[in-house]
């Protein structure tokens, strides 16, 4: 099972159309949320969200992401729990 890229960081960018946190459109989201969409679409999708982030944008999804796949939580949930 491929862990869904959203790490808690929901807002859109009105001029791309893609999500700050995870950098995926509404049309990719939806996808996700499919029970028939493949390991594989989810894998290259997950590559090319990676391509659309850059500097801090991509660090702070790819610590995140790696977090919540080893922890069951991304560290934004996590950090909210600890306030």
């Amino acid at each position: 099972m491929i862990i869904s890229p959203c790490i808690s960081i929901c807002k859109t960018d009105p001029k791309t159309g893609y999500c700050y946190g995870c950098g995926r459109n509404n049309e990719e989201k939806k996808i996700w949320k499919l029970e028939n969409t493949s390991d594989q679409w989810k894998k290259g999708n997950i590559e090319v969200i990676k391509k659309r982030l850059t500097g801090w944008q991509l660090e702070s999804f790819e610590e995140s992401y790696t977090y919540k796949i080893e922890n069951g939580i991304s560290l934004f949930k996590k950090n909210l729990k600890n306030e």
